[in-house]
């Protein structure tokens, strides 16, 4: 089994207050869980108006699946419109059994 780990960094200028951002983020959030089902949580930048930071992660018995679901979810998101990914890292864990 294998496990896809990526944080993403984010940026927007669009949300003009907190409320603004995490009904934009929970948006986003919502809609990786529907399409890719992955799970995702915002793990930073509670506070910011405009930076967030999300965690992701999914199984796989494959690493190259893993690694290919993360590399689709990040172009989605850069895709997305209104976000700027500023950073992101991606980890794969490899469980025995």
């Amino acid at each position: 089994m294998v496990i896809g780990i990526m944080k993403v960094r984010l940026f927007s200028s669009d949300p003009q207050s907190l409320k603004d951002k995490r009904r934009l983020v929970k948006s986003l959030v919502e809609r990786l869980k529907n399409k890719f089902n992955i799970s995702v949580a915002e793990t930073g930048d509670l506070d910011s108006w405009n930076r967030c930071e999300l965690g992701i992660a999914c199984v796989s018995n494959e690493a190259a699946h893993a690694d290919s679901m993360l590399a689709t979810v990040i172009r989605y998101i850069e895709n997305d419109g209104w976000l700027e990914v500023t950073d992101y890292s991606t980890e794969l864990v490899y469980m025995n059994e």
